[in-house]
């Protein structure tokens, strides 16, 4: 199979067809574009649930896996309460380095004021990096006021694209990047973790009229807008040019040779409203960036606009950062 995230019709066939026993706690479970899952026990709050694992540099690794898993939650319109940490290292790793991490995933909870629950840790033969699943933990009130993703709603993107995939390659490309572009350039760009977050437009969003929220995380922006039509069935219609990127996330893509629309975007949250401006002018006040970049359609039409160029969205192709 190809890297990065199983297709739409693998993940169909042989995963999501093999689940089979649905219990009537479980609001929302396993299917395409869900961020997490959702548990009721009828005490007024819903469970919710998010796991994600990531592969990357020892010294980095806790900067990806803790806010991709919180991010999961707060698109769900529920407040992160806890995350657990599976840990797999190579046996090459050195305790100091597991040190490191732990110290940078406190950080990051903190942070968030969010606790570490527990998980597990444990040396495994055979593999080159470390892989860490981060399990998010979080709570919202059942009578949570998002509707959900339907026709004839605004989209509005936070922040930017390919965030997450642009620290990555500045980060892990940081000598080859600075014999092309100044070093300040690529600092920069390296500290973009900064922004990795998508908790506090969450929470404004949840209390601004929402009616649904995606991660754009794997895949880029393409894949999340895919996954969120998929899920509720509607169609598209997005304006390229007004979706946000960062002047370095495109120097560095051109760099490489990669697409910023498909590159990893931890960091940006799409979202659906009835009045999107109102949104967009709900986050400013809390000095979050946001744009509308197009709306939901009643129909299947998937299309993206770049002026008079017209292109219907293919489905998630793997994530740009594997094409290396």
């Amino acid at each position: 199979m190809r890297t990065g995230k199983i297709s739409e019709s693998v993940l169909r066939r042989s995963v999501l067809h093999k689940i089979d026993l649905h219990r009537a706690e479980v609001i929302n479970g396993a299917d395409i574009g869900t961020d997490c899952a959702v548990v009721s026990f009828g005490d007024g709050y819903e469970t919710v649930l998010a796991t994600t694992p990531v592969t990357a540099p020892m010294e980095d690794i806790s900067a990806y896996a803790v806010p991709m898993a919180l991010n999961n939650i707060a698109a769900g319109g529920a407040e992160p309460v806890g995350i657990m940490l599976s840990v797999l290292l190579p046996e090459r790793a050195e305790e100091s380095e597991l040190k490191h991490m732990m110290e940078q995933a406190q950080k990051l909870c903190r942070e968030a004021g969010v606790q570490i629950l527990g998980g597990h840790t444990e040396v495994v033969p055979d593999i080159a990096r470390p892989v860490v699943t981060a399990t998010g933990v979080g709570r919202r009130a059942s009578d949570c006021a998002m509707r959900g993703v339907g026709p004839e709603q605004d989209i509005v993107a936070s922040k930017w694209i390919g965030l997450e995939g642009t620290v990555r390659l500045a980060r892990e490309h940081r000598r080859k990047l600075c014999e092309r572009y100044p070093a300040y350039m690529i600092e920069e760009a390296a500290a973009y973790d900064r922004y990795l977050s998508v908790i506090p437009e969450a929470a404004t969003a949840v209390k601004s009229g929402v009616c649904g929220m995606h991660d754009v995380s794997r895949g880029g922006i393409f894949a999340a807008l895919w996954e969120l039509a998929e899920r509720a069935g509607v169609g598209l219609s997005v304006d390229l040019k007004k979706i946000p990127v960062k002047q370095e996330t495109i120097e560095i893509c051109e760099f490489f040779g990669l697409n910023p629309y498909e590159l990893l975007s931890g960091g940006c949250l799409l979202m659906t409203a009835d009045n999107g401006e109102a949104l967009v002018e709900a986050l400013a006040r809390e000095n979050i960036p946001a744009v509308l970049i197009g709306r939901t359609t009643d129909g299947n039409g998937r299309i993206i606009y770049n002026d008079d160029e017209k292109r219907y969205l293919d489905k998630p192709k793997t994530d740009q950062i594997y094409c290396l």
